[in-house]
């Protein structure tokens, strides 16, 4: 008969041992229900925190790129005198290395009729070779063109808005601007009739539903700016270091202008995104925790279930660091097990989240994802691959960890001690 004595660590014979005891019979069929559970825990857990990740990622990822897709990083503003030189100081911010286009705007909310409906709407007078830079906004027009906007006395205006106005591509819609010329009886809002000429669908519904765009010389004229901007939005090649080209446009646009940054104008939005990620991160990581103490319950109700095994294989000459290393394996491979299909689960969902939103939509009727509440018209995701191989390395951890003290404990038994469990 071999001598236990002599196997090495980790050695076929442990693996063989831990694999039985895997293996419950009959009797042993609630302890075979706890490590089904913990397995169960671990897998949901690690799925749901990459699930849930991932989907945090990917509205981030999504909002930021419509948010900076539409608008500059950084907006310059003159101080007191009227932005009549706009193109002087376009030209001189364009010679800041770093800088891709400095894009002169105006910008003014009206109220957009039709014949059968009246919406808010928020107009951006811009030149058509800025609003073709504009990736965002040039590559999804749904019908109509771009061409010739400046020339023309139209308007592009988002999908979701035209929508709800019951109007198309060629129908007029008026645009009433509550900023009118002063009368001797106060101020009379300015009307006029304008054309579709294109219809384009960002694939954020807050901007779908309110913006419309207008030929930069047209917008002067329709909000009396007499050849003057609102802002020029400057668009940098490296917008996550927005902070380093603050001082070089103020220093390339003189003491007559104040600029502020795509992070200032939308602190508050991208804070909350970020401490909701992180809270979600913690929270869910819970899961994970609780499904690991599962381990530690159910294999201290293993070893004194198997405390006659423990004294035979003592008795056979199994030192400490075997038995330790035999119920070592049997509970970290539930948790090995169980984060590897968590991961596998996790990605899987995050591949398909599109069909399941709306085969779930399908089953419970309703609208899983709104997109008048999320911002988004689709659901996001974006799978980090370091935040994810972090998930997995800490559910094996844990589950490793939570091996830990029951397997010593079996592992200071000794023969005559672990009989006394039977």
């Amino acid at each position: 008969m071999t001598d236990v004595r002599d196997t090495k660590p980790f050695s076929r014979f442990e693996w063989m041992i831990a694999g039985r005891y895997l293996r419950a019979r009959r009797k042993e069929g609630f302890i075979s229900v706890i490590a089904g559970f913990s397995f169960l825990g671990i897998m949901l857990g690690v799925a749901t925190l990459i699930i849930v990740m991932a989907v945090m990622n990917g509205f981030r990822h999504d909002l930021f790129a419509k948010i900076m897709g539409l608008n500059g990083h950084v907006i310059v503003q003159k101080l007191a005198d009227r932005f009549d030189d706009y193109q002087q100081m376009a030209d001189k911010i364009k010679q800041v290395p770093g800088v891709v286009s400095a894009m002169p705007v105006i910008e003014g909310q009206v109220m957009v009729s039709s014949s059968t409906q009246a919406l808010g709407g928020l107009v951006r007078g811009v030149r058509e070779k800025d609003l073709k830079s504009l990736k965002l906004v040039a590559g999804n027009v749904r019908a109509g063109t771009l061409d010739g906007f400046d020339k023309q006395d139209g308007i592009a205006m988002g999908v979701r808005l035209a929508n709800q106005l019951h109007v198309g591509l060629g129908d007029r819609v008026t645009l009433v601007s509550p900023r009118g010329a002063a009368t001797p009886f106060g101020t009379a809002p300015r009307s006029k009739s304008y054309q579709i000429t294109s219809l384009f669908e960002l694939g954020m519904s807050e901007y779908d539903r309110m913006m419309i765009f207008m030929p930069l010389a047209e917008a002067q004229k329709y909000f009396a700016k007499n050849g003057e901007v609102d802002v020029i939005e400057v668009v940098v090649n490296d917008p996550e270091n927005v902070a380093a080209f603050r001082s070089e446009i103020l220093r390339a646009g003189g003491p007559s202008i104040a600029v502020a940054d795509w992070r200032q104008r939308n602190e508050t939005f991208f804070n909350v995104l970020s401490v909701e990620r992180n809270v979600m991160f913690i929270i869910l990581s819970l899961i994970v925790l609780v499904a690991a103490l599962n381990i530690i319950s159910g294999l201290m109700m293993l070893v004194k279930d198997k405390g006659r095994d423990i004294a035979i294989l003592r008795t056979m000459g199994a030192t400490k660091g075997a038995v330790m290393r035999v119920f070592l394996i049997t509970g970290a491979s539930i948790g090995v097990v169980g984060t590897l299909a968590g991961f596998v689960l996790g990605v899987v969902f995050c591949w398909n989240i599109e069909r399941i939103k709306d085969f779930a939509s399908w089953i419970t009727g309703a609208t899983v994802f709104d997109p008048s509440v999320y911002y988004l018209t689709k659901l996001p995701t974006d799978i980090d691959p370091h935040e994810t191989g972090g998930i997995v390395i800490m559910a094996l951890v844990l589950s490793v960890i939570a091996t830990l003290y029951p397997s010593w404990r079996a592992s200071r038994l000794d023969p005559v001690e672990a009989l006394r469990y039977e």
